[in-house]
């Protein structure tokens, strides 16, 4: 499994000091099936731990998921600052989940040239 952020999650995590080795943490339980929440069309809500704490008052991201495939971080927000998103985004987020997981490798590469998502880099 290969694991992206988006450019703008990319910033949100570098200004929540959330480490890749998290982001790769919650990618790995949603790939052994410990998936937070399915909201639909390809598109997971999945806990990522503050520092020095549990999941549990933590972020919470969403991700564009296919098992065995790919995971694309795509948007993440404290638990403290928000609840949940609203039907609006989530219809907005399973659309921009949907379009992720079915890009084509050129067109996934492509973005990757132009540095729209980065690769999350990690040791097995």
């Amino acid at each position: 499994m290969r694991v992206f952020k988006t450019k703008e999650f990319a910033r949100f995590a570098r200004s929540e000091r959330i480490t890749d080795e998290r982001l790769v943490v919650a990618a790995s339980r949603a790939e052994r099936g410990l998936v937070d929440a399915n909201l639909g069309g390809g598109l997971i809500k999945q806990r990522v731990a503050r520092q020095g704490q549990g999941a549990r008052g933590g972020y919470r991201t969403l991700m564009a998921f296919r098992a065995a495939s790919r995971t694309v971080f795509l948007y993440g927000f404290a638990k403290s600052e928000r609840d949940n998103i609203g039907p609006d985004e989530l219809d907005f987020w399973r659309r921009v989940a949907a379009a992720f997981l079915a890009m084509d490798a050129p067109k996934f590469n492509a973005m990757i040239q132009a540095q729209e998502i980065t690769e999350v880099s990690f040791n097995d």
